[in-house]
């Protein structure tokens, strides 16, 4: 029998390293597992992450997190999705919603009968995002949590959350600490192997103290110490179809009403988000250095604040891409180590999230089986790669030509593997993920139709049903889907009763329009 793992070293803190102490803190006092966490107060954390989506929840629930003591100390607020502004064409706009979109019957997709009767030209039809109880629902700046079975249209709310990246990991350092992770403050100067083959044995601080380890976690972000420095694992560049490579990141004041939903603007070069939080507002601008100057980005972003500035303008710099391997004999690459495929679909810290839930199931001895590292492997790139294309695809599907940056993306090939999907939807709205696909069929098709992705036509299983029942149907759907809407609480208001922050006023948006949830 092989010796268990004893001692796990996590290289670097941030939202991956203490949600990595976090998920690891579970296993301390059951398994005797010590696990320590390096970081050094002198190097920053990329920290502009502040929009999620809803399996973070998941995570959360495994800790076992209080979610209304989570979002308080987050300065966190609710999110129903994502507007996605000018993207298709200049003036465009729509929601890439959580949740589903109508109602399935006989085994036939809700978005099918809409394409039917969109074909027949009728009247009272309406935009599909009127189907969907989180679009409806984010368009009236309103909010609650699902409740009831699963065949209430309440049940199909699904949610993430807004919060503030820096606090979140403060927040989960509190957890860990208190379950027994160990934090060493220090620069880490040298990685040492075992001679033999080629494993960590340790790594050694700028004061000449060395930390042994058995499995070491880097999660040292873009600098990449373990994986990238240290095993030199080759890095996949997209930038030929992702080519943003660089942020300005600057908060704001807070603004109302508090919006539960994340803004992305196409901009010349790029794209600019829009974050609501308790106390603030975060601002970005994702950018292509190839059109546009550093300067010009951040004048650009500074123009269209909805608030004074809070600080000055951060400047980060990246390539979009990730790791030909994420684990390398007792090395595992976490979060921004492994890599990063910019925020426009708020996929970071579920990479991070997932990268660490496969560890814990193929969580290793100290014989480090080839098998376990490759499927890991194997696992984590087709993720990446399914990631990818869904965020490809937002800068494929455009008609906009008025800046060399779109006319190159709305030219570029792409992966086969998008094309299919881009084909098999265009064909008759068919919108089948993949196994373990990040994105549902509803974000697939939320975004397909948003980006001016119509099909030609539709599952020929619609026409069995007469036509003036599926109107009765539809209609029937969209009426719930508003009332339902209609009656949830502000958004504002929802925060104010349940999370509000500790000092944070109440909104001028919250009124007396509260709805109880109970």
């Amino acid at each position: 029998m092989q010796a268990p793992v004893g001692k796990i070293v996590i290289v670097g803190g941030g939202t991956s390293g203490w949600m990595s102490a976090a998920a690891l803190a579970r296993m301390i006092e059951h398994a005797g597992v010590s696990v320590t966490l390096i970081e050094s107060d002198e190097i920053g954390t990329v920290g502009v992450g502040e929009a999620t989506i809803p399996s973070i929840r998941d995570f959360n629930r495994m800790l076992e997190l209080d979610e209304d003591d989570f979002v308080r100390n987050t300065q966190g607020t609710f999110k129903l999705g994502i507007e996605f502004v000018d993207w298709y064409q200049r003036g465009s706009r729509y929601i890439h919603p959580f949740g589903t979109y109508g109602l399935d019957l006989q085994g036939i997709r809700f978005h099918q009968f809409w394409l039917k009767l969109r074909q027949l030209g009728d009247p009272r039809l309406g935009d599909i995002s009127e189907f969907n109880l989180c679009t409806t629902a984010a368009v009236l700046n309103r909010f609650m949590r699902p409740q009831g079975g699963p065949q209430s249209v309440l049940a199909s709310m699904r949610y993430a959350f807004h919060f503030d990246a820096g606090l979140y990991a403060r927040y989960l350092r509190r957890f860990s600490e208190v379950r027994g992770v160990r934090r060493l403050e220090g620069r880490i100067v040298d990685v040492r192997l075992r001679p033999h083959d080629g494993f960590i044995s340790g790594v050694v601080l700028q004061d000449g103290r060395i930390v042994e380890g058995d499995l070491f976690l880097d999660c040292s972000g873009f600098r990449s110490l373990l994986i990238g420095q240290t095993y030199h694992v080759e890095f996949q560049d997209w930038s030929r179809w992702l080519p943003c490579n660089r942020a300005v990141a600057v908060p704001c004041e807070k603004t109302v009403p508090l919006l539960p939903y994340t803004r992305s603007t196409a901009d010349a070069a790029g794209w600019r988000w829009r974050i609501p939080l308790q106390h603030r507002t975060g601002n970005g601008y994702v950018y292509c250095s190839d059109h546009i100057s550093d300067d010009d980005a951040r004048s650009r972003v500074l123009a269209k604040l909805d608030g004074a500035p809070q600080a000055e303008p951060r400047l980060l710099k990246f390539t979009a891409g990730c790791r030909r391997k994420f684990w390398v004999k007792n090395c595992v690459a976490i979060g921004l180590a492994g890599g990063f495929l910019e925020p426009l679909e708020s996929t970071s810290i579920h990479l991070v999230q997932t990268g660490i839930a496969k560890l814990m199931l193929l969580f290793p001895d100290r014989g480090f089986s080839a098998t376990e590292i490759e499927a890991y492997n194997g696992y984590t790139s087709q993720e990446y790669e399914r990631v990818r294309d869904f965020i490809i695809l937002h800068y494929k599907a455009t008609l906009r030509d008025d800046t060399p940056l779109w006319r190159r993306c709305r030219d570029m090939s792409i992966p086969d593997s998008l094309q299919q999907k881009i084909d098999l939807f265009g064909a008759k709205g068919r919108a089948l993920p993949t196994p373990d696909d990040l994105f549902t069929e509803h974000s697939w098709i939320a975004v397909m139709l948003g980006q001016g992705i119509m099909p030609r036509g539709y599952d020929p299983l619609v026409d069995s049903l007469p036509v003036e029942n599926l109107r009765r149907f539809v209609q029937h759907a969209r009426d719930v889907v508003s009332k339902t809407a209609q009656a949830m609480p502000l958004h504002q208001a929802f925060i104010d009763q349940h999370c509000r922050a500790r000092g944070a006023p109440a909104g001028a948006d919250s009124g007396a329009q509260w709805a109880p949830t109970n």
